[in-house]
C-alpha cells in the first residue's frame, strides 16, 4: 500500500517549523499503481484513525492528549494540516519540547478504513537540567544574572527555576516553581521563594526583602486574571550616613502580608512594537488583612493605545497611573509608596517633610506619553535588518504628590493637575526579537520644578 509522506508534498511542508497550508496546490501520487490511496487526498471525506507521539521519555501521555485531541475531529485532508499544525504549536508552547515534526501518512492495517489517515508527532523532550547566563542593563543599572532550570520534573510540564542576580544596585536570588492544569496551558500555579537587597541612593535607602508568594493565572472571556498572595519581611536601613530623620525613622523590620488581583485586556498584535490594538491592566492590592504590620489598599492601572497610520507609521497613547490609600490609622511606609516617575527620563520630586534632599515618595501618581514610530528616513534595508528600527518622536507628561484624603476627588485631581513635569523628544528604537526593546533617545525636559532630577 502506498504512503503519502510529508517529503513527498514540497508545496506542502508537513514537518519542522515550515508546517504549511496552501489548498490550491496539486498533489501527484508517486507512482501509477498507488491509485486507491491517491484517492484519499482527493477526497473530501478523511478520517484520522490514529495519532501517534513518538521520541517520549519522562513526558506522560495523558498531558499531551488534550493538546493534540482535535486532531480526530479533522474531516478532510487540508483541515487535518491545520489541526496537526495547531498541535504542533501547542505541544512546543508546553516548553517541554526542543522539536516536533508531523508526519501524516495513510492508514494501515486490519482495521485501515479506504479514506483513513495516521498522523504521527516525533518529538524531542528537552534537556533534564539547563542553564542560562546573561547580563541586563536597564534603568541605569547592569546586572549579570545566572539560572538554573528543571523543566518537565514529573513530567506534566511543571518547572523549577532558580535564578540569581547580581547587580550594580540589586542583588537577588529565587526559587520558582510552575505547575499548568493539563489541557488548559493558561492556567497554571507558580510558587516563588525570593530575597532581594535593593539601594536607592535618591532615598538614601536601601532594603532586603525574604519572601514568598502563590500566583494563580487563568483567563476569563477575552480577559486574563492574576490572583496572588504575597508575604514579605522586609528590612529597611540608611545607604548614608547623611540620611534624613524620615527616612531614619522608617528604618527596622516589618511584615507585609497582601492580596492582589489583576485583570488584563490585551488585543495588542505584539507587546515588543504593536501596531494595532490595545492593552487595559488594573491591579489592586490589599495588604493588612492576612496579617503583618502593612496595611493599605493599593490601586494602579495602564492603558495603552496604537493605531497605524500613512506610511506604516504608528502612533501609540498611553496613560497609567496609581493611589496607595493608607488603613488601620497608621502612615503609609516609603517601601510602598511611589517615588519616581519615568518617561524616558527619570524626575524624581522634592520630599514631603525632609530638607536633606532625600525623596520620600507620593501616595498618587500619574504619567501619560504620545509616541510616533515611522520607518526609517529613505527605508535603508527595507525587507530586512532596516525593519528592525524605528524612529521615534513622543511627548510625555506626569506628577507624583501625596493627597489629603477628606478633600474628596474634586481636590485630588486639582492636585494631581498642579506643577505638571513633562518633556518631548526624539530617537531610534531597535526591536531585539520578540523579547525586547532598545531606544537611545534625545530628550528635551519641560516644566522642571525645584529639587528635580
Amino acid at each position: 500500500m502506498g504512503s503519502v509522506h510529508a517529503k513527498s508534498l514540497d508545496p506542502l511542508p508537513m514537518h519542522g517549523r515550515d508546517l504549511g497550508v496552501n489548498p490550491d496546490d496539486v498533489i501527484e501520487a508517486p507512482e501509477p499503481e498507488h491509485e486507491a490511496k491517491q484517492e484519499i487526498l482527493e477526497n473530501k471525506d478523511v478520517v484520522v484513525q490514529h495519532v501517534n507521539i513518538q521520541g517520549l521519555g519522562r513526558t506522560k501521555e495523558d498531558l499531551l492528549g488534550y493538546e493534540i485531541s482535535e486532531v480526530f475531529l479533522a474531516k478532510n485532508l487540508i483541515d487535518v494540516m491545520k489541526k496537526a499544525h495547531l498541535a504542533r504549536q501547542k505541544l512546543l508552547r508546553l516548553g517541554i519540547f526542543k522539536d516536533v515534526e508531523v508526519l501524516i501518512d495513510t492508514s494501515e492495517g486490519a482495521d485501515a478504513l479506504p479514506n483513513g489517515l495516521d498522523v504521527t508527532f516525533e518529538v524531542t523532550e528537552v534537556k533534564r537540567l539547563t542553564g542560562s547566563y546573561n547580563t541586563m542593563v536597564g534603568n541605569n543599572e547592569g546586572s549579570m544574572v545566572l539560572g538554573l532550570k528543571l523543566p518537565n520534573m514529573f513530567g506534566r510540564a511543571e518547572k523549577l527555576t532558580f535564578q540569581f542576580s547580581y547587580g550594580t544596585k540589586e542583588t537577588s536570588y529565587g526559587l520558582s516553581f510552575f505547575k499548568p492544569q493539563p489541557g488548559h496551558f493558561e492556567r497554571n500555579l507558580t510558587l516563588n521563594m525570593y530575597k532581594v537587597t535593593g539601594q536607592f541612593p535618591w532615598s538614601s535607602l536601601k532594603e532586603t526583602d525574604r519572601g514568598m508568594s502563590a500566583e494563580l493565572n487563568f483567563p476569563l472571556g477575552i480577559t486574563n486574571h492574576t490572583l496572588k498572595w504575597e508575604g514579605v519581611w522586609r528590612e529597611l536601613g540608611c545607604l548614608a550616613r547623611s540620611a534624613s530623620f524620615a527616612v531614619r525613622e522608617e528604618s527596622g523590620h516589618s511584615l507585609k502580608s497582601a492580596l492582589s488581583h489583576t485583570v488584563s485586556v490585551d488585543s495588542r498584535n505584539s507587546a515588543i512594537f504593536p501596531s494595532r490594538g490595545a492593552l487595559l491592566r488594573v491591579n489592586q492590592e490589599l495588604a493588612g488583612y492576612t496579617g503583618g504590620d502593612a496595611s493599605f489598599l493599593k490601586e494602579d492601572f495602564e492603558l495603552q493605545m496604537n493605531r497605524r497610520l500613512f506610511w506604516d507609521s504608528v502612533l501609540s497613547a498611553s496613560l497609567w497611573g496609581g493611589m496607595l490609600y493608607p488603613l488601620g490609622g497608621q502612615p503609609s511606609c516609603i517601601a510602598d509608596r511611589s517615588v519616581t516617575v519615568r518617561a524616558h527620563f527619570y524626575t524624581f520630586f522634592p520630599p514631603v517633610c525632609c530638607v536633606s534632599g532625600d525623596y520620600l515618595g507620593g501616595e498618587a501618581y500619574w504619567a501619560g506619553g504620545l509616541h510616533l514610530y515611522t520607518p526609517l528616513p529613505f527605508r535603508p534595508g527595507k525587507g530586512g535588518f532596516g525593519d528592525l528600527f524605528r524612529t521615534h518622536f513622543f511627548l510625555n507628561a506626569g506628577n507624583l504628590c501625596n493627597l489629603n484624603y477628606g478633600d474628596g476627588p474634586r481636590a485630588h485631581l486639582q492636585k494631581l493637575a498642579e506643577c505638571i513635569r513633562w518633556s518631548y523628544g526624539a530617537g531610534i528604537v531597535l526591536r531585539l526579537g520578540n523579547i525586547a526593546r532598545l531606544e537611545l533617545n534625545y530628550c528635551v525636559p519641560m516644566g522642571v520644578q525645584s529639587g528635580d532630577r
